[in-house]
Order: structure tokens, then sequence, then C-alpha cells
């Protein structure tokens, strides 16, 4: 089962699990004790939480993340080198994400302390892939030869096998769905860099996806 916005957070094993979890509570103390719904005043604010899945995208050039490290290597014509090939992760498009945060900010504009809370924006089941998966995914659709190793690193930073959320309650009460399964998400990875390649304008370009994105999802034109 994906996590659900009610089940009990956890300290985290690593600092970056923990401060998740600490934003979280700190965020549910604070509306808990200053807009707990006493006064009308109270009752018109919201203040909510979100949290994403594993977010992927063209332009992503960070380090220790799975698909610019990918990336990179393929443009530097390097073996790719992944750890942890069998962990399942979340993976959607970063604008999924951010549909759903305007969405929710929309509510909370509107509706007020009603949309307060913790939601979830994670990808649909069968996006829910492990990290070999999409390193051959993302090979298949590069021209050209890419090869890949795994990294047997022991001193390599704790990380859950398994990661999902159950985002029933943003499809449910805010109409969010997914727009861009993973195998358009990782098409349009391939096609940001092949122009990044090309010295396109990746502006221009950027601006052009989202306007693709936009008109490929009926329920975000509501909005």
């Amino acid at each position: 089962m994906g996590y659900r916005e009610s089940d009990r957070l956890g300290g985290g094993y690593d600092p970056y699990s923990s401060s998740k979890a600490c934003t979280e509570m700190i965020t549910s103390a604070y509306r808990n004790s200053y807009f707990n719904g006493q006064s009308n005043e109270q009752d018109a604010l919201g203040v909510a939480t979100v949290r994403a899945g594993n977010v992927i995208g063209g332009g992503d050039w960070s380090n220790d993340r799975l698909i610019p490290d990918c990336i990179k290597a393929i443009l530097n014509h390097q073996v790719i080198s992944i750890r942890n090939p069998y962990s399942i992760r979340p993976w959607q498009h970063v604008l999924e994400p951010l549909k759903g945060y305007l969405m929710l900010a929309s509510k909370l504009v509107t509706e007020g302390s009603a949309y307060s809370g913790a939601w979830n924006f994670g990808s649909d089941e069968a996006d829910c892939k492990p990290v070999r998966w999409i390193v051959q995914r993302i090979s298949e659709k590069w021209e050209g030869e890419v090869s890949y190793l795994v990294k047997d690193d022991l001193s390599a930073v704790h990380e859950a096998t398994f990661l999902k959320l159950d985002s029933s309650k943003a499809k449910s009460e805010l109409g969010w769905r997914q727009t861009w399964d993973l195998d358009q998400s990782l098409d349009r990875i391939v096609e940001w860099t092949k122009a990044y390649e090309k010295k396109e304008n990746m502006r221009l370009f950027s601006l052009q996806q989202i306007h693709d994105y936009i008109s490929g999802g009926d329920h975000y034109n509501k909005l």
C-alpha cells in the first residue's frame, strides 16, 4: 500500500527523511495551535503541506539523483553507475505535483481551512518502477550505445527500498489526475536533453513543453 496522509509519521532512519517528518509535525502543530477553526477569521485561512513522488524532468542537473546522473553520463560518453537497482520509487514529471499544488492553493484561497492538512501528489501505480527499469528505459530511448553498471557501494547511506504515495485524497477532493505517464515523461526528458545538446533556446523549449502538458490535460484547464 502507498503511504496515506493519515498514516503516523515516524522519526525517519536518516537526516533527509527525518527533516521531512519534522516539517510535517511542525506545520501540524502550528496549524492546530493558531488556525484551529475557533473563529471565522481562522476558518478563512488554510495551512497545508504537500508531498510529491520522485519528480523528474528536463534540465535537472542535481548531483546524486538517478536521472540527472544518467543524463550527465550519456552526454559525457561515460558508463552510467547505479546503486540499489531494485529500489522502487513513485516517478512523476515535475509538472504533475506542481499542477496539484496550484489546484490546492486555489482551494485554500477560496475555501480556507476546509482544505488544510497534508496532501499527497504521487504517480499512478503503474509508474512505480525500480531504478534499473528507469535506466534501461532511458538507454532504449537514447540513440546510440549506452552502457551502465551496478555500483556496489557498501559505504552508501541507507535508502528505503520501496516508496509509494496514496493520492486518492487529491483525486477525489481536488479532481487531480496525472497527465503524462512515466514513459511519456522520460520521452520529454530525452527530447529536452537533445535540444540542449543542439544549443536550442531552452527557455522557449521548456515553455513549449509546459504548453504541451497543459493542452493535454482537460482537468487542468478547469483552474
